[in-house]
């Protein structure tokens, strides 16, 4: 039973590390959201879930890493490695299609890219920087994107998946 103990609590020695790991992939969970749902009410593919997931799945790397106190050269190399495979993730996102010449999904790839970069932030223990992050990245994604439609630069947003994108 002590074996079983130690496994589910390791990580979590010091008081307060439960709590503290629970708020920071909670925060994640949120801010994930936040980008997911702006992405879902555009009717863009990675929405509500991928976001979340990006979000609290760099969280968790990032605070499993700081429980084994890898250092700031081993962290720096976490994060390297976290980046580099978001960039993966997003490359899947960008679709070129060729009859046409266009590129789609670029917006998609550097929101899931901002996602994470928000999940290491709060994983690191920077939480308030993350929240400005994202609140920045909302109004470029929502302001920005309504100034490009009127200016003819984009398409309006998918409205036949959600009635509510172009509001």
């Amino acid at each position: 039973m002590e074996i079983i103990w130690n496994e589910l609590t390791g990580g979590l020695t010091v008081s307060g590390d439960a709590v503290r790991v629970v708020f920071r992939l909670f925060a994640s969970l949120i801010l994930g959201a936040v980008v997911g749902l702006q992405r879902e009410w555009s009717g863009k593919p990675a929405g509500l879930r991928t976001h979340i997931l990006v979000s609290m799945g760099t969280t968790l790397v990032v605070v499993a890493c700081l429980s084994i106190d890898v250092g700031n050269d081993g962290i720096s190399r976490v994060i390297q490695g976290i980046v580099t495979g978001i960039g993966f993730i997003g490359a899947g996102a960008i679709l070129k299609q060729s009859q046409k010449m266009e590129v789609h999904g670029l917006t998609t790839a550097a929101g899931v890219w901002l996602t994470a970069a928000a999940g290491i932030a709060i994983g690191l223990g920077r939480t308030g920087i993350a929240f400005i992050g994202i609140a920045a990245g909302i109004a470029v994604l929502s302001l920005l994107g309504r100034f490009e439609v009127r200016m003819g630069w984009a398409d309006p947003p998918n409205e036949e998946k959600h009635p509510s994108a172009g509001t």
